[in-house]
């Protein structure tokens, strides 16, 4: 994600969209500031329970039996970057072990006209399968239509599209299991500031699928399971540019402060920035996802304490893995989540090449040394 390591932008571009679609999904989506129910799994926009991708499988029967086919699949990105390119990885992977050829690959650089023209012209190459994070989940209703009226066996990254139901329009979608992260970063929050004092919480102001659960799993945690930690500021923002001016205002209204909490790694630059300018190097940092910046100030031991980052390599193979059950008639779990790892400067670099399946840079691993 969210989680969602590198569409965040996608965040940002869609925010007054996600506002108006959030009324579609109320019922189940969460919004800012809410409290959720720990004891339960995550449940997918249309009231799925999670599933774990682990438990997504073919028998050797039905991969013989697509491989016979020789069928094609398409990927229409939202974006590119090194967080859709090990989902990518992960897709091309499994499709290969498949004898599923890949026909297209393209990036809407967070733009939802883009997204639809890029259907349009994938669909021209006839793919049997389409894997995709939707840019806009009410116009991506209509942009994705003729794929669905065509056949297409749809598979879904994070985002629903309004009205589109599993094993119908889609078959289903695979994201992170955002519970399970707010609960980790809560852990590392108490970890990186000694189990208790005072905290910042920095949330996305918007509703937004994948952000407004993780945000809302570590406020619930915090609350719940960490009682000697006390969160006394609560700012939100809807731009990565904001977080800068509101970690400063909030570290100079509670100079007590021990930790901040981000929503995600690029809105954490911000924070990082602001506490680095009132040199505030004791407050410690925690967010979601895998960034070059701040993971060379988690090394320096700087204000980052701690990041969660979700698997992209699994969720590509676990996309590509839904799209053959649409071939197949198969029953697909509506909802699927892949793991995570809770990263320090410790483990950073087994947990960079875990997550994104690529060497950590060169830059951060001499660092490292």
């Amino acid at each position: 994600m969210l989680g969602i390591n590198k569409f965040k932008k996608i965040m940002v571009s869609t925010a007054i969209t996600a506002g108006l679609s959030g009324a579609i999904f109320s019922s189940v989506l969460a919004g800012p500031l809410e409290t959720i129910d720990l004891s339960k799994s995550p449940v997918g926009p249309n009231g799925n329970a999670a599933q774990s991708a682990d438990e997504i499988s073919l028998t050797s029967d039905e991969v013989a039996a697509v491989k016979e086919k020789k069928y094609k699949a398409a990927l229409v990105w939202h974006a590119s970057g090194d967080w859709v390119n090990a989902v990518t990885e992960g897709a091309k992977t499994k499709f290969e072990e498949l004898g599923i050829e890949v026909v297209a690959t393209t990036d809407a650089q967070f733009d939802s006209a883009r997204q639809a023209s890029d259907v349009e012209n994938v669909l021209a190459l006839n793919p049997d399968i389409i894997l995709t994070l939707v840019v806009d989940p009410v116009s991506g209703g209509a942009a994705f239509k003729p794929a669905v009226d065509k056949g297409t066996e749809l598979v879904l990254l994070s985002n629903p599209i309004a009205g589109y139901k599993p094993n119908s329009e889609y078959t289903g979608i695979v994201t992170d299991d955002m519970y399970g992260m707010g609960v980790a970063a809560a852990e590392m929050m108490s970890e990186g500031i000694g189990g208790e004092g005072e905290i910042g919480f920095i949330y996305h102001d918007a509703s937004y699928f994948i952000t407004n659960n993780r945000d809302n799993a570590f406020r619930t945690a915090i609350q719940e399971k960490h009682g000697d930690i006390k969160i006394v500021s609560e700012k939100g923002f809807t731009e990565e540019g904001q977080t800068f001016e509101l970690a400063s205002a909030m570290v100079l209204q509670n100079p007590g402060l021990k930790g901040i909490y981000v929503a995600w790694d690029v809105a954490a630059e911000g924070v990082i920035e602001a506490l680095r300018a009132q040199g505030r190097g004791d407050v410690k940092v925690i967010t979601h996802d895998l960034g070059q910046n701040n993971a060379l100030d988690m090394i320096k031991q700087g204000n980052m304490y701690g990041t969660v980052a979700d698997r992209p390599y699994e969720i590509g193979q676990a996309m590509a893995m839904l799209g053959v059950y649409g071939l197949l008639d198969k029953e697909s779990p509506a909802f699927s989540v892949v793991g995570y790892d809770k990263v320090t400067k410790e483990n950073l670099a087994t947990t960079w090449e875990k997550s994104l399946r690529r060497p950590i840079p060169k830059k951060l691993s001499e660092a490292l040394k």
